[in-house]
């Protein structure tokens, strides 16, 4: 496959991808954001990845928020948000993390595959991204490897949750710069 094929082949993919998530998920996880006193984010490998690129949005925007397990996260609380991706929705440790939120008080979003995962059930808000999981095998419904569709498809998801609170609080890119990291 040449390289131009496989670009286009994937970006179908995502495109097929994400016209299937229910825009009403988006637009509660959006809602609940915009509720929480803070905002825990939370996932791991790749998964976790574009959860911190998504955490980094948010404090552009100006929302406190924090990445799980950082020395400088702060202890979650009740009204505040732990919003995890996870494509499985069974990681132990993520699991784990819920649990404890929703005990103390506070709202849990996830972005998963599988609904009826272990998070899925925990979660007060959740996105459903139709993909294939890790352990799926190549062909079953992407030509890419493990769950990089499901990766793809979250960063996307997350980035047109960033475009709706853009819009919300009539938000402009250059407002944004402004939070931008400027010790270089």
């Amino acid at each position: 496959m040449s390289t131009l094929s496989a670009a286009f082949s994937i970006l179908q993919e995502l495109e097929r991808t994400l016209e299937a998530v229910k825009p009403s998920e988006i637009e509660a996880l959006t809602k609940r954001i915009t509720e929480a006193n803070n905002i825990f984010v939370a996932g791991a490998g790749r998964s976790g990845l574009m959860m911190r690129a998504f955490a980094m949005r948010l404090m552009h925007m100006g929302f406190r928020v924090f990445v799980v397990g950082e020395t400088v996260t702060p202890g979650i609380a009740e009204g505040d948000l732990l919003l995890i991706g996870s494509g499985s929705g069974e990681t132990k440790t993520l699991a784990t993390m819920a649990a404890k939120a929703l005990s103390i008080g506070a709202a849990v979003g996830v972005v998963t595959i599988v609904p009826e995962s272990t998070l899925g059930s925990l979660a007060t808000t959740k996105a459903i991204i139709p993909a294939v999981t890790k352990d799926s095998t190549a062909g079953e419904g992407s030509s890419q490897p493990m769950g990089t569709l499901f990766e793809q498809s979250l960063l996307l998801l997350l980035d047109t949750i960033v475009l709706n609170l853009m819009e919300l609080q009539e938000l402009q890119g250059a407002a944004m710069y402004g939070n931008h990291a400027n010790l270089e």
